[in-house]
């Protein structure tokens, strides 16, 4: 495991601040609180209505199911094969797209079947269950399964190497795992990954019948899903064969009974733990409640008009809080159905999901929706269009209601998403998994300029704030820019096994009104302001977080990997602005003194600087290329991390104090992309 040094120790933070306010010019973008809501300060408290649900998420759930059983609560589909893809299959050789449905009667008694079964293997009550699957109707079962027994469900990036999965396993002491055989791919789908590799890893023999795991020595059982029918290219041996492993499909002869957890199950508990950040050196694991994500889950459906009537087209990832809580529990809390199109994002599927069953919401990040609408362009060009025109002009007369998040929405793309698909009543939501996830969100009735501008109001039972970053019992009058802070049920437990962490993000404060009571307060580390309604506004981080296509990255894990390279002597890292992703990775690189960093890719991509390389070679020096660091680090880490933009420097600009000032790298960044170098 990589060593990881601290990112948020007080001096750290002290110095990051400073440099923060230095580059604003902290005037307010209001002078004066001009609205009748009398706002003066940036703190606001959401409604109290509707009231908190008090449940468990298994006890709500048992109601949901008696008033709408009968009802649609999960539609999922295996991908969808492009011809194209595959020249050597013919027609009938290629996999057939299969729809998966439940009723909520259905889902109860798989997921019953699911926790009878994973109760015989040992599984109990505070047990932590780790789920690596795509979007599936065998993930959405397991989810209920795993919460009746009163484990804790334990969501994995599919797209995580061995390395990252391990320590993932380890930081948690998880004994069991279920995975897919292959990993589904965005945009290719039924050409996914094989995780062999992967569980020969974890698991060396997984013929001998038993599970031994060097690596990961809490590990007792391995659970694997056959998704191999829908990835002809794939090689992964016939599960039969692999006697270490448990075919998913032998957990279905479970009892159908009503599950009874080993003790009873409270509302406060731990019930689901998210990664917040990369897991190869110091991972983040944020523990949410019961009252957290089933409250949230609740709450985002009534605000955004969520009724049993509609059926939401979710591609977003269910290892993501935005597939798993603002889609599934959204749905799950109020009866409606949710619909997989793929288990990995697929924009072909996703529309022609929507089209078939008539959906009335969509959700998505800026790239899923820019994704679709590229596609719908396309199909008038076409003498056989993938999705039948009559379909697509009438998306508009059932597609009304959707979730974006990730990142902004920019108010063109949301007028492109208006004229050509709908979603008249689609809101914006804004969050961290630490707070459940969602804490500020736009509504449908709001004007159309606070839905693209801002990220709308507190949520039910939430109260947000803005402070000054370098004294945070000041909170800002209205209009200037500070630190978001949130607080309410939704605000986590902590992070496992790091109290010292949790202390630096979770802080308990007086409230100042006289009453003696206090309020435990989760810092953000976003930039953000807040107007005199009380809708809110990002406006930067804090924080060097970067959100790559609503996929959070943290700059260090990869600055750690490119410190291994044996070339390179110094890495940093910061977020590029990215008109498709939002951001993409770039990495500002240092080499050692005897070798010559090279312009262009080293195969594929630009042409070599040969005079370079000859310079290089002959004065005895190593060489390194952009292609060479990009594929250090597809090898140590996953494929959403590797930077797009490499730039080469001499030095950093930095602090006084020796700290690299990332904001100045960001606006460099700028100037030599538009100068074609990097």
């Amino acid at each position: 495991m990589l060593c990881r040094p601290r990112l948020t120790s007080p001096a750290f933070r002290r110095s990051l601040f400073k440099a923060w306010r230095n580059s604003q010019t902290y005037r307010p973008r209001c002078q004066t609180a001009r609205s009748i809501s009398g706002l003066v300060k940036s703190i606001a408290q959401g409604p109290t209505d509707p009231p908190l649900l008090h449940d468990t998420i298994p006890q709500h759930f048992a109601s949901v199911v008696s008033q709408h059983g009968d009802r649609p609560a999960v539609i999922a589909r295996s991908p969808t094969a492009i011809p194209d893809a595959f020249p050597n299959l013919a027609p009938d050789q290629l996999p057939e797209a299969l729809e998966t449905a439940h009723t909520y009667e259905e889902l109860d008694r798989v997921s019953n079947r699911l926790a009878h079964s994973l109760r015989s293997l040992g599984v109990k009550k505070g047990d932590r269950v780790a789920v690596s699957l795509g979007n599936c109707a065998e993930y959405a079962a397991i989810t209920y399964a795993v919460f009746k027994l009163g484990a804790i469900l334990v969501p994995l990036n599919p797209g995580f190497n061995a390395k990252q999965v391990s320590a993932a396993l380890n930081h948690l002491n998880v004994e069991l795992l279920i995975i897919g055989a292959i990993t589904d791919l965005a945009y290719k789908p039924c050409r996914g990954r094989s995780n062999l590799p992967l569980l020969r890893d974890i698991v060396p023999d997984i013929e001998s019948g038993r599970i031994e795991a060097p690596h990961v020595p809490s590990l007792r059982t391995v659970v694997v899903l056959d998704n191999t029918p829908s990835h002809p290219a794939s090689e992964f041996p016939p599960l039969s064969s692999c006697r270490s492993l448990i075919p998913f499909s032998i957990l279905m002869d479970g009892s159908g009974a009503p599950v009874t957890p080993d003790s009873p199950l409270c509302p406060s508990e731990t019930i689901n733990i998210q990664f917040t950040s990369g897991t190869t050196s110091h991972p983040k694991a944020a523990m949410l409640t019961h009252t957290g994500i089933l409250n949230n889950g609740a709450l985002i459906a009534n605000r955004m008009g969520l009724e049993p009537t509609d059926s939401m087209v979710v591609p977003p990832p269910l290892f993501h809080c935005f597939g798993c809580i603002l889609g599934y529990m959204a749905t799950a809390t109020t009866g409606a159905a949710i619909l997989f199109p793929s288990p990995a994002f697929d924009p072909l599927a996703s529309l022609r999901m929507a089209a078939d069953h008539k959906a009335t919401g969509l959700y998505g990040v800026a790239t899923m929706f820019v994704a679709m609408l590229e596609l719908i362009g396309a199909q008038s060009h076409l003498s056989d269009p993938l999705i039948p025109l009559k379909d697509i002009e009438d998306f508009p007369n059932h597609l009304r209601k959707g979730i974006a998040a990730g990142s902004s929405v920019p108010e063109s793309l949301m007028r492109r998403l208006y004229a050509k698909i709908g979603l008249q009543d689609l809101v914006i939501c804004y969050g961290m998994t630490e707070t459940s996830p969602v804490s500020l969100m736009t509504a449908p009735s709001d004007p159309f300029e606070k839905r693209t501008a801002s990220v709308g109001k507190a949520m039910p039972h939430t109260k947000v704030k803005i402070v000054d970053p370098l004294d945070r019992t000041r909170i800002l009058p209205i209009g200037e820019r500070g630190e978001l802070a949130s607080a309410g049920y939704l605000v986590m437990k902590g992070y496992w096994g790091d109290p010292e962490q949790t202390a630096e993000v979770m802080i308990t404060e007086p409230d100042n009104d006289g009453s003696g009571s206090s309020t435990t307060w989760m810092y953000t580390g976003d930039e953000a302001s807040m107007d005199s309604d009380g809708y809110v506004e990002i406006t930067g981080r804090i924080k060097d977080l970067i959100i790559r296509g609503g996929e959070n990255i943290h700059p260090l894990e990869i600055e750690n990997c490119l410190f291994q390279h044996p070339l390179i002597a110094e890495a940093s890292v910061v977020g590029v602005a990215d008109e498709k992703l939002g951001e993409s990775v770039g990495a500002f690189i240092i080499v050692h003194k005897d070798v010559e960093p090279v312009e262009g890719e080293g195969g594929g991509g630009d042409v070599l600087s040969l005079e370079s390389t000859a310079k290089g070679r002959s004065e005895g020096k190593k060489t390194l290329t952009r292609r060479e660091i990009r594929e250090w680090v597809a090898k140590h880490l996953s494929q959403h991390m590797v930077p797009k933009h490499v730039f080469w420097v001499d030095e950093y600009p930095k602090t006084a104090s020796g700290k690299i000032q990332k904001f100045k790298l960001r606006d460099l960044a700028k100037t030599l992309i538009a100068e074609n170098k990097g």
